[in-house]
């Protein structure tokens, strides 16, 4: 039996010595059987260069260059039109506040048909359509119909009248609210401080309605950063009307006592 275990272990050492556990002493390594797989060789599809393939090549770069050759001279064109277009707005806006509403109401109507124009070349390039520089001329022409519409009580154009997408309209309704704080102050600085209130009403109205759009930036333009800051607008036009009102009713007071006491 111990000459057994002997003989056995002699075999395991000569077996690991050749590199193959578990055969004869006698097999060699050139006799071990070979493993065979499922293993492929890998083609690359094509062994030398043929010029032959690659002859669309000039033609296809081309094709993509007058492309961009005719999509960069209408962002050219855009990005000029959306200047003039801004200019026009915050003329009007200007108009507005200073209550020369005929040059106001021309500036619009020329606000807007230059808005037709530029949006008209942008039909089939619906990225520079999206682009910045874009939605922001469109966001200062509902500033200006906007607070034009405020300033007279009249109803707030759509977004399908004034031909621009949801998110300019909300941040341009956000900054023509804004701006109705430059119009309360002037009314106080006139003397006319009550006049002042509905105007406020508007500004709370716009701001309630704007907060209640919880939505990514990505859809809404960056309406949330739009709505805070009416928020902090609003908030400081509150404190100087109602400080205005306080300061008024307490001269009326006033006066009214010393006509009392003269009486």
């Amino acid at each position: 039996m111990q000459r057994a275990k002997q003989d056995y272990s002699a075999n395991q050492a000569i077996d690991q010595k050749d590199g193959v556990l578990g055969t004869s002493p006698s097999t060699k390594s050139s006799e071990r059987p070979t493993i065979t797989g499922t293993a492929q060789v890998v083609s690359y599809g094509m062994s030398e260069y043929n010029i032959e393939t690659m002859l669309e090549l000039p033609q296809i770069i081309e094709d993509i260059r007058t492309e961009f050759t005719a999509k960069n001279a209408v962002r050219d064109t855009t990005l000029n039109r959306s200047r003039e277009l801004i200019r026009f707005c915050a003329l009007s806006i200007r108009a507005i506040h200073r209550h020369e509403w005929e040059e106001a109401e021309a500036l619009l109507d020329t606000a807007r048909q230059a808005a037709n124009v530029m949006t008209a070349d942008l039909a089939q390039y619906h990225d520079l359509y999206g682009a910045g520089y874009t939605q922001d001329a469109l966001k200062e022409l509902v500033e200006a119909h906007t607070l034009y519409a405020m300033v007279h009580g009249h109803a707030l154009p759509t977004p399908a009248s004034l031909g621009v997408p949801a998110a300019a309209y909300l941040n341009g309704l956000a900054e023509a609210a804004s701006e109705l704080r430059r119009y309360i102050l002037d009314l106080i600085r006139l003397g006319r401080t009550r006049e002042g209130e509905p105007y406020l009403a508007v500004m709370d109205d716009v701001y309630i309605h704007l907060v209640t759009m919880d939505f990514p930036d990505a859809l809404t333009g960056g309406l949330r950063r739009t709505t805070d800051m009416l928020r902090g607008v609003l908030e400081r036009t509150r404190g100087d009307l109602t400080v205005a009102v306080r300061q008024e009713e307490l001269e009326a007071a006033m006066q009214a006592f010393e006509q009392i006491k003269t009486t």
